[in-house]
């Protein structure tokens, strides 16, 4: 166990070195964020969208009949692959592997994911469409507001930026299960029992101690595209595969550290930037930063930028009161708000979310993103200037 857990450590290491540190990959974020709200608002504006989501006539698979289709449900689908072995690997072997360990993390991520919907729905309503929009605000982006964390340095202690990256973690656990719950419209019984068949083998694979990766991504492919067909999003598939991979060592290897490890740099620099960039873009023609103030952006603001901190600082001042789990040693009351405002961060998992929320009305997918982007970067400033204040003097 402990030669597993060394060797994700020396890679994590070393990739980090390599791309100039944690905060490299929240840095490109902003940068593309930044590059989309630009593109849709020029004189660009047609060919930026029209890039995107013209008609592909000679796609391979005919659901997947645009640019951004293919990369909301099938190259997104790498990213909750990674999302999955990360879970995964802090279930079975990290900072949720005990009940001690992962009281306060799951009862804060609950309360964050809990507090932004109750904010959301107050502020816009439970009225259709618009009610569906209550769980835009309740995820948290880890590469942002790790990226965050990077650019304070030995400001914010160790044991903070864990605890967040274990939140976040949980976070995105319950982002799944809302998707695969709450936003799965019509089930096509048929593709769902292949995907259920296919699970089925792959689950086999790893009992059986099948150490072949081949085997899993071709099973993994097939499973992807049932799930696809059944009326699932598709991206659920990349977290079952995930939790199909084995952890443990077969023949001195971990098939999930190394495939987690190899897909990370993917990931961050080329998956989740290039979501962004075709998600991320808003028009602001027409409605400006007024469009702020409708019901759907200005919930999902709100619940990202008081929402998610209001949560998250409760849950963890009240667990630590009464005696449920202590709070992070080493840590502040002030750095613990600090990374609860972080935490209201949202940009990739909210962004997805917003556009399954609203597939039949583009003008609210447009006013989920403005809320989003206004909301991140509220909780971003803040987080960071909350975060650069001097540590309390030591008693």
């Amino acid at each position: 166990m402990s030669t597993h857990r060394n060797l994700a450590n020396e890679l994590a290491r070393r990739f980090t070195k390599l791309m100039g540190g944690e905060a490299t990959s929240g840095i490109l974020l902003i940068v593309v964020a930044v590059l989309a709200m630009a593109a849709a608002n020029s004189p660009l504006a047609d060919l930026y969208h029209g890039v995107f989501h013209h008609r592909l006539t000679g796609s391979p698979i005919a659901r997947l009949d645009s640019l951004h289709a293919w990369i909301n449900d099938a190259l997104m689908a790498i990213f909750f692959f990674v999302v999955g072995l990360e879970i995964k690997r802090e279930v079975l072997d990290g900072e949720l592997s005990s009940p001690a360990r992962r009281r306060l993390p799951v009862l804060a991520a609950a309360a964050g994911m809990a507090t932004p919907a109750i904010v959301y729905l107050a502020t816009a309503g439970l009225a259709e469409p618009a009610q569906r929009g209550w769980a835009i605000p309740a995820a948290t982006d880890i590469a942002f507001a790790v990226g965050v964390l990077g650019l304070l340095g030995r400001r914010v202690p160790a044991s903070l930026r864990l605890f967040l990256l274990t939140v976040a973690i949980v976070d995105d656990l319950g982002a799944v299960v809302v998707i695969a719950l709450f936003y799965t419209a019509h089930i096509e019984l048929g593709w769902a029992m292949a995907a259920v068949a296919i699970l089925g083998a792959l689950v086999t694979c790893g009992r059986m101690r099948i150490a072949y990766t081949s085997v899993y991504i071709l099973l993994g492919l097939a499973l992807w595209f049932c799930v696809l067909n059944s009326g699932i999003h598709a991206t659920i598939a990349g977290v079952l595969l995930a939790f199909t991979i084995p952890l443990r060592p077969l023949r001195g290897d971990s098939m999930a550290l190394r495939l987690e490890h190899a897909l990370v740099p993917w990931n961050s620099y080329v998956i989740v930037p290039i979501f962004g960039f075709a998600n991320a873009g808003v028009a602001l023609a027409g409605s400006g930063l007024s469009g702020l103030f409708q019901p759907v952006p200005l919930g999902i603001a709100l619940g990202l930028f008081l929402g998610k901190q209001a949560g998250i600082f409760a849950a963890i001042v009240a667990s630590d009161k009464l005696g449920f789990a202590p709070r992070p040693a080493g840590a502040s009351w002030i750095q613990l708000w600090g990374m609860a405002v972080l935490c209201g961060i949202g940009f990739t998992m909210s962004l997805f979310i917003g556009a399954l929320a609203f597939p039949q009305h583009p003008l609210l997918v447009e006013e989920a993103k403005l809320g989003v982007l206004a909301g991140s970067l509220l909780s971003s400033l803040l987080g960071y200037a909350i975060l650069r204040l001097p540590p309390p003097a030591a008693h």
